[in-house]
C-alpha cells in the first residue's frame, strides 16, 4: 500500500456539497461552468500530486492481470480494493465462483436527480514477454515518447520532478484499462479534496474477466439489479481520435470469437515422400479463409450484411465532421491500399468485420520442417453492429464452411470420420455479445457532449460507435443509456504487444472525468 493510500483511508463517502443547488436546477451555462472548473481543480491537484499518482499507477500495473490468471487477477481485485477505500470510498465485491470479482463501490450526491455508472475493467490481454520490451510486462518503464519515433527509455523522476505530457509508461494494461480506473479514483480524491461537490449519484462498476469475453457479467448484473440501476453508464474502454483530439462514442460494435481447423493427414508427413498426394491442411485453411473475402476486402459469406442497420442523418454527419485520419494513419502505418474500397475508415465503423486474428500449422523460422502438417488452425473475431446477433452470424459464416465442400464439426473428429469425407473441418463458437447504441439526439448523449468540452476546452470528435467491443448490452437491456468517454492515445498497442499510455492522456482524462463527476446534468 502507498504512503498517498494510507494517508487517505478512512476520508467519509459522502462528498461536501457547499454550494450545490440540487441535480437539474443549475442553468445549462452554471454547469459547463461548473465542468471546466473541475477539471482545472484536478489538474492543479494532479500536479501537486504526481509523484504519488504515478507511483500508485506502477504498483497497480505491476500486477499481472491476465483474465484467466484467477490467483493474480484475485490479486488484483485487492489491490483495487484498497486503492478504492484510499479514495474514500466502500469497496464491495461480487463475486464471481473461480473468477475475480466485480468490484462496486457508490457516492450518494445529496441533491442529485441522476445516477451514473463509471465502468472500466481491471483485467488484460495474454502477454508473449519474449517480445517485450526488457521482456517484462510487468514491470512499467518509462520512455520520452512513442518506441516507433525512437524514444529512449528514462528514469522515473524522484518526487517533486516533473513529467512531460509526451512520455509514455509502457505495461500491459497501461491504457486497457487501469489508466481509466487510476484516472477515475484521481478524479473523486481531487474533487473532495478541492471541495467542489459532484452533480449526479456516482457508481463505479470494475470488472476482472472483460477481456475474456465477460462471461459472468451478465448474470452478476441481473443479480444485483438494485446495485446496477442508474440512467447513464458511461464507458472508459478505449482510445480517443487518432487526431489527438478527446472523443466520445455513442454505442459500440459487440463482437464474437471462432475457432477453425482444418484437418489433412492424421499425422505429419515428409513433403517429399507425400506432397501431391496427400492433402495440405495449411493451403487448404488459407484458401478457404480467402473464400470469404474479395479483394477489397468485402465479406462473402452469404447474409453477412443482410441485417446490418444503415446510420440516420445524424450519424451520417457525424462521420462526415469526423477528422480526416485516413491519410496520416495510411503512412504511419505503412499501408499503400486500404480495405474498404474507397470508404473512410469512420465509415467502415458501421459495418460488421471478419478478422483472422491468428494462424497457426506447424513450424517457421528456425524451428521450420518438410512436412505436411497434420492440421491448421485460424482464431477468428467478427465485430458487429446493431440488429445482428452473434449465434445468427456464426451459423452464417458455418454454412459457408459447409459450401465450400466441408463436413463441420463442433468437436474434434474422429480418425473414422476425417477419413470418412473428403474436407473435414471443426468449426467452434467461443462466445460472444451484441452491439449497443444510444441515439446522439438524446438529452443525455447532448450533456455529456458538451461535457467533455467543456472539461477538456477542445472541440470532441462524436462518433456513432466505437469499433472495439464492450458488453454494454446488458446495461442496455436494463433500459441505460451507454455512452463510451474514451482516453487512450489511439496508438496505445491495446491488445498488443507493448501497450503504452500517454501521460498527457492520462492527464486529460483525469480532468474529464472530473468534468463529468462534477458537472454533467440533463
Amino acid at each position: 500500500m502507498t504512503m498517498r493510500m494510507v494517508t487517505l483511508i478512512g476520508i467519509c463517502l459522502i462528498l461536501p456539497q457547499t454550494g450545490y443547488a440540487g441535480g437539474g436546477e443549475k442553468s445549462t451555462r452554471a454547469a459547463a461552468s461548473q465542468s471546466a472548473q473541475a477539471a482545472a481543480a484536478v489538474r492543479e491537484y494532479r500536479q501537486a500530486h504526481e509523484h504519488a499518482i504515478l507511483q500508485e499507477f506502477r504498483e497497480f500495473l505491476s500486477i499481472p492481470n491476465i483474465a484467466s490468471d484467477a490467483p493474480n487477477i484475485a490479486h488484483n481485485a485487492q489491490h483495487l480494493a484498497e486503492m478504492m477505500e484510499a479514495a474514500g470510498l466502500k469497496p464491495q465485491r461480487l463475486e464471481i465462483p473461480g473468477r475475480g470479482p466485480v468490484m462496486f463501490a457508490e457516492i450518494r450526491t445529496p441533491g442529485a436527480k441522476r445516477t451514473v455508472i463509471f465502468y472500466a475493467h481491471y483485467d488484460g490481454q495474454p502477454v508473449d514477454a519474449a517480445v517485450w520490451i526488457g521482456n517484462k510486462p510487468f514491470e512499467p518503464v518509462l520512455f520520452t515518447g512513442a518506441l516507433a519515433a525512437g524514444a529512449k527509455q528514462i528514469p522515473y523522476p524522484e518526487a517533486g520532478g516533473r513529467y512531460e505530457d509526451d512520455w509514455r509508461i509502457y505495461a500491459r494494461s497501461a491504457s486497457d484499462d487501469k489508466a481509466a480506473i487510476v484516472g477515475i479514483l484521481t478524479a473523486i480524491e481531487a474533487l473532495r479534496a478541492k471541495h467542489i461537490p459532484l452533480s449526479v449519484n456516482v457508481k463505479l462498476v470494475f470488472e476482472g474477466e472483460e477481456e475474456a469475453g465477460s462471461p459472468n457479467l451478465e448474470s452478476v448484473v441481473n443479480g444485483h439489479r438494485e446495485l446496477m440501476a442508474s440512467d447513464l453508464l458511461l464507458v472508459c474502454d478505449g482510445p480517443a481520435d487518432q487526431s489527438g483530439r478527446p472523443q466520445v462514442t455513442f454505442g459500440n460494435r459487440g463482437v464474437l470469437g471462432a475457432e477453425l481447423t482444418v484437418y489433412g493427414p492424421a499425422r505429419a508427413l515428409h513433403s517429399g515422400h507425400y506432397g501431391n498426394w496427400a492433402p495440405n491442411p495449411a493451403m487448404r485453411l488459407a484458401q478457404l479463409l480467402a473464400s470469404m473475402k474479395d479483394a477489397d476486402g468485402r465479406v462473402l459469406v452469404a447474409g453477412f450484411y443482410d441485417d446490418v442497420a444503415p446510420f440516420g442523418p445524424l450519424e451520417r454527419k457525424a462521420i462526415e465532421e469526423a477528422p480526416q485520419n485516413e491519410p496520416g494513419l495510411e503512412k504511419e502505418l505503412g499501408i499503400e491500399q486500404p480495405d474498404g474500397g474507397g470508404k473512410r475508415l469512420v465509415e467502415l465503423l458501421a459495418l460488421p468485420t471478419l478478422n483472422v486474428r491468428g494462424l497457426k500449422s506447424a513450424y517457421v523460422g528456425e524451428q521450420s520442417q518438410n512436412v505436411i502438417p497434420e492440421r491448421a488452425v485460424a482464431s477468428i473475431d467478427m465485430r458487429l453492429v446493431k440488429n445482428i446477433e452473434p449465434e445468427k452470424q456464426f451459423a452464417r459464416v458455418k454454412a459457408h464452411i459447409e459450401k465450400q465442400g466441408y463436413t463441420v464439426f463442433d468437436r474434434e473428429p474422429t480418425i473414422e470420420e476425417r477419413g470418412r469425407y473428403a474436407r473435414v473441418a471443426r468449426f467452434v463458437y467461443e462466445g460472444g455479445y451484441p452491439a449497443t447504441g444510444t441515439p446522439m439526439d438524446s438529452p443525455v448523449a447532448v450533456a455529456v457532449l458538451r461535457t467533455v468540452g467543456e472539461a477538456t476546452g477542445e472541440k470532441v470528435v462524436a462518433l456513432p460507435l466505437l469499433g472495439g467491443s464492450v458488453p454494454m448490452y446488458i446495461f442496455e437491456n436494463l433500459k441505460q443509456p451507454v455512452i463510451g468517454v474514451p482516453i487512450a492515445n489511439y496508438d496505445n498497442s491495446q491488445h498488443s504487444t507493448n501497450e503504452n499510455i500517454r501521460l498527457g492522456n492520462f492527464w486529460r482524462g483525469m480532468e474529464t472525468y472530473g468534468g463529468l463527476l462534477a458537472g454533467l446534468e440533463w
